[in-house]
Protein backbone atom coordinates (compact mmCIF):
# COMPACT_ATOMS: atom_id res chain seq x y z
CA UNK A 1 0.00 0.00 0.00
CA UNK A 2 2.88 2.39 0.69
CA UNK A 3 4.15 1.82 -2.84
CA UNK A 4 0.70 2.59 -4.25
CA UNK A 5 0.55 5.78 -2.18
CA UNK A 6 3.99 6.89 -3.35
CA UNK A 7 3.06 6.19 -6.98
CA UNK A 8 -0.23 8.06 -6.58
CA UNK A 9 1.46 11.14 -5.11
CA UNK A 10 4.13 11.10 -7.84
CA UNK A 11 1.60 10.85 -10.64
CA UNK A 12 -0.56 13.63 -9.25
CA UNK A 13 2.44 15.94 -8.74
CA UNK A 14 3.75 15.30 -12.27
CA UNK A 15 0.33 15.99 -13.78
CA UNK A 16 -0.05 19.23 -11.79
CA UNK A 17 3.42 20.49 -12.78
CA UNK A 18 2.87 19.66 -16.44
CA UNK A 19 -0.46 21.51 -16.54
CA UNK A 20 1.01 24.50 -14.72
CA UNK A 21 3.95 24.76 -17.15
CA UNK A 22 1.67 24.54 -20.18
CA UNK A 23 -0.68 27.27 -18.93
CA UNK A 24 2.18 29.77 -18.72
CA UNK A 25 2.88 29.57 -22.43
CA UNK A 26 0.35 32.04 -23.90
CA UNK A 27 -1.39 35.27 -23.03
CA UNK A 28 -5.04 35.09 -21.96
CA UNK A 29 -7.79 36.47 -24.19
CA UNK A 30 -10.77 35.26 -22.14
CA UNK A 31 -11.19 34.85 -18.37
CA UNK A 32 -11.97 31.65 -16.47
CA UNK A 33 -14.18 31.69 -13.38
CA UNK A 34 -15.88 29.25 -11.00
CA UNK A 35 -13.81 26.14 -11.62
CA UNK A 36 -15.67 23.23 -10.07
CA UNK A 37 -15.46 19.47 -9.68
CA UNK A 38 -18.32 17.09 -8.95
CA UNK A 39 -17.34 13.42 -8.86
CA UNK A 40 -19.72 10.78 -7.55
CA UNK A 41 -19.86 6.97 -7.54
CA UNK A 42 -23.19 5.18 -7.58
CA UNK A 43 -24.02 1.97 -5.71
CA UNK A 44 -23.02 -0.16 -8.69
CA UNK A 45 -19.56 1.39 -9.00
CA UNK A 46 -20.24 3.69 -11.98
CA UNK A 47 -18.32 6.97 -11.91
CA UNK A 48 -19.79 10.30 -12.93
CA UNK A 49 -17.25 13.11 -12.94
CA UNK A 50 -17.97 16.68 -14.07
CA UNK A 51 -15.41 19.49 -14.20
CA UNK A 52 -16.78 22.88 -15.15
CA UNK A 53 -15.98 26.58 -15.47
CA UNK A 54 -17.47 29.85 -16.68
CA UNK A 55 -15.62 31.61 -19.49
CA UNK A 56 -16.07 35.33 -20.20
CA UNK A 57 -14.87 36.75 -23.48
CA UNK A 58 -15.63 39.60 -25.90
CA UNK A 59 -19.13 39.19 -27.32
CA UNK A 60 -18.00 39.58 -30.92
CA UNK A 61 -15.40 36.84 -30.37
CA UNK A 62 -18.07 34.43 -29.15
CA UNK A 63 -20.25 35.21 -32.15
CA UNK A 64 -17.32 34.36 -34.41
CA UNK A 65 -16.68 31.08 -32.59
CA UNK A 66 -20.27 29.86 -32.20
CA UNK A 67 -20.51 27.36 -35.05
CA UNK A 68 -20.31 23.58 -35.58
CA UNK A 69 -16.79 23.90 -36.97
CA UNK A 70 -15.56 25.59 -33.80
CA UNK A 71 -17.35 22.99 -31.68
CA UNK A 72 -15.29 20.38 -33.51
CA UNK A 73 -12.16 22.47 -32.96
CA UNK A 74 -12.94 22.67 -29.24
CA UNK A 75 -13.19 18.87 -29.16
CA UNK A 76 -9.82 18.51 -30.88
CA UNK A 77 -8.33 21.05 -28.48
CA UNK A 78 -9.22 18.76 -25.58
CA UNK A 79 -7.30 15.85 -27.11
CA UNK A 80 -4.39 18.09 -28.11
CA UNK A 81 -4.15 19.38 -24.54
CA UNK A 82 -4.02 15.82 -23.20
CA UNK A 83 -1.10 15.02 -25.50
CA UNK A 84 0.81 18.23 -24.74
CA UNK A 85 0.62 18.06 -20.95
CA UNK A 86 1.72 14.40 -20.98
CA UNK A 87 4.69 15.36 -23.20
CA UNK A 88 3.44 13.05 -25.94
CA UNK A 89 3.21 9.96 -23.76
CA UNK A 90 -0.57 9.95 -24.28
CA UNK A 91 -1.57 10.26 -27.92
CA UNK A 92 -4.90 10.28 -29.74
CA UNK A 93 -5.35 8.39 -32.99
CA UNK A 94 -8.27 9.12 -35.31
CA UNK A 95 -10.24 6.94 -37.68
CA UNK A 96 -13.65 7.60 -39.24
CA UNK A 97 -15.41 5.39 -36.72
CA UNK A 98 -13.28 5.59 -33.54
CA UNK A 99 -10.90 7.66 -31.44
CA UNK A 100 -8.08 5.86 -29.63
CA UNK A 101 -6.33 7.25 -26.55
CA UNK A 102 -3.01 5.43 -26.61
CA UNK A 103 0.06 5.03 -24.48
CA UNK A 104 2.56 6.13 -27.16
CA UNK A 105 1.36 3.77 -29.90
CA UNK A 106 -1.89 2.29 -31.24
CA UNK A 107 -1.52 -1.26 -29.81
CA UNK A 108 -1.48 0.19 -26.27
CA UNK A 109 -5.04 1.54 -26.22
CA UNK A 110 -6.05 3.03 -22.88
CA UNK A 111 -9.53 4.01 -24.08
CA UNK A 112 -11.29 3.63 -27.42
CA UNK A 113 -14.27 5.85 -28.18
CA UNK A 114 -16.93 5.65 -30.84
CA UNK A 115 -17.06 8.46 -33.41
CA UNK A 116 -18.10 11.78 -31.82
CA UNK A 117 -21.71 12.92 -31.75
CA UNK A 118 -22.31 16.65 -32.27
CA UNK A 119 -25.42 18.54 -31.16
CA UNK A 120 -25.87 22.29 -31.35
CA UNK A 121 -28.34 25.17 -31.42
CA UNK A 122 -28.10 28.93 -30.88
CA UNK A 123 -27.46 28.58 -27.14
CA UNK A 124 -25.78 25.25 -26.57
CA UNK A 125 -23.27 22.87 -28.11
CA UNK A 126 -22.41 19.29 -27.09
CA UNK A 127 -19.83 16.86 -28.40
CA UNK A 128 -20.02 13.33 -27.00
CA UNK A 129 -17.75 10.30 -27.34
CA UNK A 130 -19.17 6.95 -26.21
CA UNK A 131 -16.67 4.61 -24.56
CA UNK A 132 -16.18 1.45 -26.60
CA UNK A 133 -13.35 -0.39 -24.82
CA UNK A 134 -9.80 -0.05 -23.45
CA UNK A 135 -7.59 -1.22 -20.60
CA UNK A 136 -8.79 1.60 -18.31
CA UNK A 137 -12.45 0.53 -18.43
CA UNK A 138 -13.88 -2.72 -17.07
CA UNK A 139 -16.08 -4.96 -19.21
CA UNK A 140 -19.26 -3.55 -17.70
CA UNK A 141 -18.52 -0.07 -19.07
CA UNK A 142 -17.71 -1.09 -22.64
CA UNK A 143 -19.77 -1.04 -25.80
CA UNK A 144 -20.93 2.57 -25.55
CA UNK A 145 -22.49 2.36 -22.09
CA UNK A 146 -20.35 5.19 -20.74
CA UNK A 147 -19.29 8.41 -22.40
CA UNK A 148 -17.15 11.52 -22.32
CA UNK A 149 -18.71 14.81 -23.39
CA UNK A 150 -18.01 18.54 -23.57
CA UNK A 151 -21.06 20.74 -23.04
CA UNK A 152 -20.91 24.49 -23.80
CA UNK A 153 -23.87 26.70 -22.86
CA UNK A 154 -24.28 30.43 -23.45
CA UNK A 155 -25.26 32.38 -20.33
CA UNK A 156 -26.68 35.91 -20.03
CA UNK A 157 -24.31 38.71 -19.05
CA UNK A 158 -25.49 42.27 -18.44
CA UNK A 159 -22.14 43.89 -19.23
CA UNK A 160 -22.00 45.50 -22.68
CA UNK A 161 -19.65 43.79 -25.10
CA UNK A 162 -19.10 40.81 -22.78
CA UNK A 163 -20.29 37.24 -23.37
CA UNK A 164 -20.25 34.31 -20.96
CA UNK A 165 -20.39 30.56 -21.50
CA UNK A 166 -20.49 27.65 -19.08
CA UNK A 167 -18.28 24.71 -20.08
CA UNK A 168 -18.59 21.22 -18.61
CA UNK A 169 -16.42 18.18 -19.27
CA UNK A 170 -18.30 15.09 -18.12
CA UNK A 171 -17.41 11.42 -17.84
CA UNK A 172 -20.49 9.36 -17.04
CA UNK A 173 -21.36 5.72 -16.44
CA UNK A 174 -17.64 4.93 -16.38
CA UNK A 175 -16.52 1.70 -14.69
CA UNK A 176 -12.76 2.02 -14.07
CA UNK A 177 -10.81 -1.20 -14.44
CA UNK A 178 -8.35 -0.18 -11.73
CA UNK A 179 -11.16 0.14 -9.18
CA UNK A 180 -12.44 -3.32 -10.10
CA UNK A 181 -9.07 -5.11 -10.25
CA UNK A 182 -7.20 -3.34 -7.40
CA UNK A 183 -9.36 -0.98 -5.33
CA UNK A 184 -11.47 2.14 -5.57
CA UNK A 185 -9.01 3.92 -3.23
CA UNK A 186 -6.19 3.44 -5.74
CA UNK A 187 -8.41 4.67 -8.59
CA UNK A 188 -9.50 7.75 -6.63
CA UNK A 189 -5.92 8.68 -5.75
CA UNK A 190 -4.37 8.10 -9.18
CA UNK A 191 -6.51 8.03 -12.31
CA UNK A 192 -9.35 10.11 -10.89
CA UNK A 193 -7.09 12.82 -9.42
CA UNK A 194 -5.05 13.05 -12.61
CA UNK A 195 -8.23 13.35 -14.68
CA UNK A 196 -9.48 16.26 -12.55
CA UNK A 197 -6.12 18.07 -12.65
CA UNK A 198 -5.77 17.69 -16.42
CA UNK A 199 -9.39 18.65 -17.12
CA UNK A 200 -9.17 21.76 -14.94
CA UNK A 201 -5.97 22.57 -16.81
CA UNK A 202 -7.82 22.22 -20.11
CA UNK A 203 -10.58 24.54 -18.89
CA UNK A 204 -8.00 27.12 -17.79
CA UNK A 205 -6.28 26.84 -21.16
CA UNK A 206 -9.46 28.08 -22.87
CA UNK A 207 -8.51 31.57 -21.68
CA UNK A 208 -6.15 31.72 -24.67
CA UNK A 209 -8.87 30.73 -27.18
CA UNK A 210 -6.17 28.79 -29.00
CA UNK A 211 -8.30 26.11 -30.64
CA UNK A 212 -6.82 23.22 -32.58
CA UNK A 213 -7.38 23.17 -36.37
CA UNK A 214 -10.43 21.34 -37.68
CA UNK A 215 -9.80 17.70 -38.60
CA UNK A 216 -13.04 17.03 -40.45
CA UNK A 217 -14.46 20.43 -41.38
CA UNK A 218 -17.64 18.88 -42.77
CA UNK A 219 -20.17 20.79 -40.71
CA UNK A 220 -22.28 23.56 -42.17
CA UNK A 221 -24.75 25.79 -40.32
CA UNK A 222 -25.91 25.17 -36.76
CA UNK A 223 -29.28 23.90 -38.00
CA UNK A 224 -27.56 20.95 -39.67
CA UNK A 225 -26.89 19.36 -36.25
CA UNK A 226 -29.40 17.74 -33.84
CA UNK A 227 -30.75 19.72 -30.91
CA UNK A 228 -28.60 19.35 -27.76
CA UNK A 229 -29.98 16.88 -25.21
CA UNK A 230 -28.54 15.83 -21.84
CA UNK A 231 -27.91 12.13 -21.41
CA UNK A 232 -28.45 12.44 -17.65
CA UNK A 233 -29.83 14.94 -15.18
CA UNK A 234 -27.34 17.41 -13.65
CA UNK A 235 -25.54 16.32 -10.48
CA UNK A 236 -27.21 18.01 -7.46
CA UNK A 237 -25.04 20.74 -5.95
Amino acid sequence: MRRYLAAAVALVVVAALAVRAFLRRREAVAHIHKLDDQTVTDAGGAIRSIQSADVTLPADELERLWSPMYLERLARTYWRFLTLVTLGVIRVKYTERERFVCLLFRPFVLLAFQAPEYEMNANRGIVRWRIERGVLVSARGRGGNGYLEIDVERLPDARPGVARVHVEVEVANFYPAIAHSISRWVYENTQSRIHVIVTHGFLRSLARLDLAPSKVGRFGPIGALPEPAREREPVPR
